[in-house]
């Protein structure tokens, strides 16, 4: 679809600048998050509320199927509806957009979120390189989980790509929206949109399983069938991909347990116990020298995990994390330590999201003690 030159000005000034996100409002000059902070630009005119509508409008084409009658009045509908609309779009200069059109007092706003345009490699985003480990296994749940913004969404695209690159075999994504877009290289790709595409995760997720996959990435567990059907087509010889809204690894079992009816969590536990082959949870935190860094804490499901799973003593999950590091395991206060080591974060940064402040400073003197010899 051929955008609109407002649209198409509004994405390259974003690239241009490197913006992270953009926002639309009525009566205002368009603002552009540069380096954290969000800055309106003068260099575009105010924006009324018609012209927002309009702008709101053709990015909403992109989430209805091709050839849809009447897109922009069921697009208006839906918003109506909703009261919010996801979505993607590539610009013109070939960058990857998410989008959220909302409504707000009677009027249409607009969210973008710039994507990145290729695919970093883990040593790159920072993350632990343990984590490839996931992408070589034939079956079994993996959960990354976070708060929203957390970079779920680029660390689960990082896996896909390297499997893709790797192994040969069948990869399907059910995503709201599709972010990051991947090119069949030694594995076929198929991506679905979940509103496009698809009617929901739930459903896509039981028509994948008719589809020959043999990775299947959710973009969100977020409701019951959604989670039961995903823990099912681990347990039948499928690699499933998945993102959760939860604080930290202990807290994405409990969340996993707790969306069943009480009755059922016994039975879930032991499933989970056989199926899951690692958490990974992350946080993007205010760098020192500007940017963000990433914080992490990483579960691998061994032997003495899953007893502690089945068995319901998720709260002992951290101190396994903390003395598991040969088994490939990283608790969320090491990787504090590690960043404050390197500079990366400031102490007050590190302090706030510590679970174990003393625990913490021991190790960040231990560090000390031992880059001084």
């Amino acid at each position: 679809m051929a955008l609109s030159e407002q649209l198409a000005k509004i994405f390259e000034q974003c690239e241009a600048t490197q913006a992270s996100d953009v926002h639309l409002a009525a009566g205002e000059l368009p603002r552009f998050r540069l380096q954290g902070q969000l800055v309106p630009n003068p260099s575009f005119a105010r924006l009324d509320g018609e012209g927002v509508d309009a702008l709101a409008m053709e990015l909403g084409l992109e989430t209805l199927p091709l050839g849809c009658p009447d897109g922009t009045e069921r697009v208006r509908t839906t918003l109506l509806r909703d009261g919010a609309i996801d979505g993607a779009i590539t610009s013109p200069g070939g960058s990857r957009y998410r989008f959220n059109l909302y409504r707000d007092c009677g009027s249409t706003a607009v969210a973008l979120r710039r994507l990145d345009n290729e695919f970093r490699s883990l040593d790159a985003l920072g993350l632990p390189p343990q984590l490839a480990n996931f992408c070589t296994c034939t079956d079994g749940l993996v959960v990354v989980t976070g708060p929203t913004g957390s970079g779920k969404s680029t660390t689960l695209a990082t896996l896909i790509d390297q499997i893709n690159r790797t192994r040969q075999g069948h990869i399907i994504t059910i995503e709201d929206p599709v972010e990051f877009r991947h090119v069949s290289r030694k594995c076929l790709v198929n991506q679905r949109q979940v509103g496009r595409d698809a009617r929901s995760f739930n459903g896509a997720l039981i028509e994948a399983l008719r589809q020959d996959p043999d990775v299947i990435l959710v973009g969100e567990m977020r409701d019951l069938e959604t989670i039961r059907t995903a823990i099912t087509a681990a347990e039948t010889g499928h690699l499933v991909f998945a993102t959760l809204h939860a604080g930290d690894c202990a807290g994405a079992v409990e969340r996993l347990v707790s969306a069943f009816p009480a009755a059922e969590q016994e039975g879930v536990r032991h499933q989970l116990a056989l199926v899951l082959r690692g958490i990974f949870a992350q946080h993007l935190l205010p760098a020192v020298t500007g940017g963000r860094a990433a914080a992490c804490e990483l579960l691998v499901n061994t032997t003495a995990v899953a007893n502690l799973i089945a068995t319901g003593r998720s709260a002992q999950l951290y101190s396994v994390m903390e003395t598991s590091a040969n088994q490939g395991m990283v608790a969320l206060d090491q990787s504090l330590a590690d960043l404050l080591g390197r500079g990366r974060i400031a102490e007050v940064t590190a302090f706030a999201l510590s679970r174990n402040p003393e625990s913490l400073r021991r190790r960040v003197w231990i560090g000390r003690g031992f880059e001084n010899g």
